[in-house]
């Protein structure tokens, strides 16, 4: 089985990293998800639509800045309505941890690859 581009919790790294930056823009993000995590399952496009999922529902913001050299970049940062969701998420996260660890416990005790 070979796992999908996809994560279902990109946006909570997203907003975890936004979290840390304080600000960042969305190569930057996609860069520090593939440098940090230990299995990135997100690219350019998901990460992209992440941030304009989570825009729409205010849980960043965002502003464009020109520098002098190379193009305009959108910056995004986290709204109070983010930090809430970012907490849903660490809920969710610490549920499905013990979840995932009563499986390889389990799984661990049948012994299968022997």
């Amino acid at each position: 089985m070979t796992p999908s581009k996809q994560s279902r919790h990109t946006n909570a790294f997203i907003l975890l990293f936004l979290e840390e930056l304080s600000v960042a823009y969305g190569a930057q993000i996609l860069s520090h998800l593939q440098s940090e995590l230990p299995y990135c399952l997100s690219d350019s496009p998901s990460v992209y639509r992440a941030l304009q999922e989570m825009e729409e529902k205010e849980w960043v913001k965002s502003h464009w800045e020109s520098t002098q050299t190379g193009p305009p970049r959108k910056w995004y940062s986290v709204t109070d309505q983010g930090r809430e969701a970012l907490q849903r998420y660490a809920e969710d996260i610490v549920q499905r941890h013990a979840n995932f660890n009563f499986f390889l416990a389990h799984y661990a005790a049948l012994n299968l690859n022997q």
